[in-house]
C-alpha cells in the first residue's frame, strides 16, 4: 500500500490534473445540458457513469482475471462480479 501511495505521489501532475479536468469538464457540460431543470442523485449518477469503464479498464488489464482485478481495485471478489454484472460486463 506504501508504495502505491508512493507511486500516486509521484505521477506527473499534468496527468493527474487530466482526469480531474476530463471530470471538471464532464459535469460542467451536464449542467450546461441541464439548462436549469432540476438535478437528483447526481452523485450516483456519476459513480455509475465512471465505474463502467474504470471496471472495463481493471478487466482489460488484468486479462479478465477477477481475482486480480479485485486485489488491484481493493474490494471482494463477490462485490466485482455484482458491480460487473451491473454494467453488463460479465
Amino acid at each position: 500500500m506504501q508504495k502505491q501511495k508512493e507511486l500516486v505521489n509521484n505521477l506527473d501532475k499534468t496527468e493527474e490534473k487530466l482526469l480531474r479536468e476530463c471530470v471538471q469538464t464532464s459535469i460542467d457540460t451536464f449542467f450546461e445540458h441541464m439548462d436549469g431543470h432540476p438535478v437528483t442523485n447526481l452523485y450516483e449518477l456519476v459513480m455509475f457513469e465512471v465505474e463502467g469503464p474504470l471496471l472495463s479498464s481493471v478487466m482489460k488489464h488484468t486479462k479478465d482475471n477477477q481475482s486480480r482485478a479485485s486485489e488491484l481495485l481493493g474490494i471482494n471478489r463477490g462485490t466485482l462480479r455484482k458491480k460487473l454484472k451491473q454494467h453488463n460486463l460479465l
